[in-house]
């Protein structure tokens, strides 16, 4: 059996690179830390979080309701700040706004510019392996 340290990175496909670079840079500072252009991508981040975003032509936005996938978790140390910043961009903030609390986590979700889910959370994995 393996035993995983976290998430490496997530992978996704996006619909204006530009944008959901710029996207991911005003919430969370990630910067460019691979331009790959003959691909159409960058891998943005951070030293703990990575993202491999892929530009793709007539990409149609991200539904849940027909395809697997849910959402993927950051967990930051300011999470006090999360709310004042969403709104301050802008983002619209899933649960009529308020912060979801699960186990011994507080979390909130939202959606980048392609439609796909991000909780933003306060504790790994909830707290279940503490």
């Amino acid at each position: 059996m393996l035993k995983t340290i976290g998430i490496d990175h997530v992978n996704i496909q996006v619909q204006n690179l530009q944008e959901s670079y710029q996207f991911y840079k005003k919430l969370f500072g990630f910067e460019i830390l691979k331009n790959q252009p003959e691909e159409n991508s960058y891998i943005i981040g951070n030293e703990n979080t990575k993202i491999c975003l892929y530009e793709v032509s007539n990409l149609p936005k991200y539904n849940r309701s027909n395809g697997g996938f849910n959402h993927f978790s950051i967990i930051v140390e300011n999470f006090d700040d999360v709310l004042e910043l969403c709104k301050k961009l802008g983002v619209y903030i899933w649960h009529g706004g308020h912060i979801v609390k699960w186990e011994k986590s507080r979390s909130i979700y939202i959606d980048d510019p392609n439609g796909y889910n991000i909780e933003i959370g306060d504790v790994w994995g909830g707290g279940l392996t503490e």
